[in-house]
């Protein structure tokens, strides 16, 4: 039987009145396991720093945003993905 599989996009959330939010680090590399609650990135603003937790359990199976990168409120960075069982 084969596993199934859940996908979790990691979306830059609202950081207040800034336009401008970049992802300075990702700590985590492709195919990593990440454990709910740990810092997968962090993004910051002209006014403060802000880690960016995992939701779940699961694998870093894609980057949509490398460092350096400046992003906007909503945008998708990664996607963590987490076996379930049937």
């Amino acid at each position: 039987m084969a596993s199934k599989t859940e996908d979790f996009e990691l979306i830059t959330p609202d950081l207040g009145d800034t336009d401008k939010i970049e992802l300075v680090r990702w700590n985590f590399r492709l195919g990593d396991q990440i454990n709910e609650g740990a810092e997968v990135c962090e993004l910051v603003t002209d006014k403060a720093s802000f880690p960016m937790e995992s939701p779940i359990n699961g694998i870093l199976a894609r980057i949509d945003r490398e460092k350096g990168s400046i992003i906007k409120k909503g945008e998708i960075l990664g996607m963590i993905r987490r076996k379930v069982s049937e």
